[in-house]
């Protein structure tokens, strides 16, 4: 009975309860009912801001500058055999570490028969930012006979560090055989602000694959902001590519000597 009276009593009060009782030898008596008519009040609770990070001194070797000496010349030969297998992450860092004295070693790795250790070494060559070993990259990107895969890299990192020596190779990159390489010819060359890509790309618009020619013509507006007539070049055959190409061949014909690579579009959001 009293537990029937605190039931009772609990009910009143438009909750859920559930209640417990211990009764006379250890044994528990629950009770529980849901009142479905009552209104549940969301309560904030306080805001603890986390703590502010303390600044974390910088413990890390800076490349070396200096030229490299006999005993660590030795050493950035031996590291270009480890620039394949279990050991490549590590040797990629030593030459981080070693610097851009250290690039006319590793651009030796660029005529090493393993095409991983050909493609680690221009990952390496990105990571040091070695500007000196531009040539031997463009060289890489021009070598027919090269891996397609490992070609496209070269070009793409030769883009980051030196651009405007890269015309001549997008330009024997967008006659290849390989679509793929191409392609790649055709999109690396947004990145090259040089009025010297922008007849190397016109022709690329009549390609026989159309990724490759939508790639080319996708520079051509990222460079020029030219606007040409409306056409659906996303379903265009290689006849309509070709008739369509002359509108940028007659207005380069007419420009070409006047005309200037505007400056990058910066995105809204980083203007304001």
């Amino acid at each position: 009975m009293k537990g029937s009276n605190i039931m009772n009593m609990c009910q009143t009060s438009g909750i859920a309860v559930i209640l417990t009782l211990s009764l006379v030898g250890g044994v528990k008596t629950s009770f529980g009912w849901v009142d479905q008519t009552a209104r549940v009040w969301p309560v904030q609770m306080p805001y603890e801001a986390p703590p502010k990070s303390q600044d974390v001194p910088d413990v890390s070797v800076p490349p070396n500058k200096n030229p490299l000496s006999p005993e660590e010349l030795k050493r950035a030969e031996a590291l270009l055999p480890l620039l394949e297998g279990k050991q490549e992450f590590w040797a990629m860092g030593e030459f981080v570490h070693l610097g851009e004295p250290a690039v006319s070693v590793l651009v030796k790795a660029l005529t090493m028969p393993s095409p991983r250790i050909r493609y680690n070494a221009i990952e390496t060559l990105s990571m040091m930012n070695g500007v000196s070993g531009v040539p031997a990259l463009l060289a890489t990107a021009k070598e027919l006979n090269e891996v397609p895969r490992v070609r496209e890299h070269a070009l793409r990192v030769a883009i980051r560090l030196d651009s405007a020596k890269t015309p001549e190779a997008i330009e024997v990159m967008a006659k290849d055989l390989n679509p793929s390489v191409r392609k790649a010819a055709g999109f690396e060359a947004r990145y090259v602000r040089q009025k010297a890509v922008i007849p190397i790309l016109i022709p690329m618009v009549t390609d026989d694959e159309r990724f490759v020619a939508l790639s080319a013509l996708h520079s051509l507006w990222i460079l020029t902001r030219h606007e040409t007539e409306f056409h659906d070049w996303d379903t265009s055959t290689k006849q309509d590519r070709v008739a369509w190409s002359s509108e940028w061949t007659e207005w380069w014909a007419a420009n070409k000597d006047v005309f200037e690579i505007p400056e990058p579009q910066r995105s809204k959001r980083g203007a304001q």
